[in-house]
């Protein structure tokens, strides 16, 4: 798809999806195609990217930076836990997801969306 599409599809700004589009491009994970007919499509296939591959890409899970930071006092010890914990869930979930399963609630959703009842 190009840019335009995109962009106007999911509200996003022309401005900040090339942004992203390009670090993904960098990552291997969409490739780009030029001429009349270009635009951008996924380098692998959708069940081969997590959506933890994608978030990681783009936002960045440092795990090594983050573990130098010692915490001065008991609460942000704890505070430190508590977040290190919320971050090793989000990324479980992350890396059960793909781009496929999310293409395939979409169509579920979209089905139960059209029935009609009488």
């Amino acid at each position: 798809m190009q840019i335009r599409q995109i962009a106007a599809q999911q509200n996003i700004p022309d401005r900040y999806l090339e942004q992203l589009l390009a670090t993904l491009r960098r990552s291997g994970f969409v490739r780009s195609q030029r001429g009349a007919k270009g635009g951008y499509l996924l380098a692998r296939s959708p069940w081969q990217i997590t959506l933890y591959d994608v978030v990681s890409c783009i936002e960045g899970f440092d795990v090594a930076k983050e573990s130098t930071n010692t915490p001065q006092t008991a609460e942000g010890a704890v505070i430190a836990e508590i977040w290190q914990t919320a971050r090793q869930a989000a990324e479980e979930v992350l890396k059960k997801q793909t781009l496929q399963d999310l293409l395939d609630q979409c169509k579920a959703k979209q089905q139960v969306d059209l029935m009609y009842y009488i």
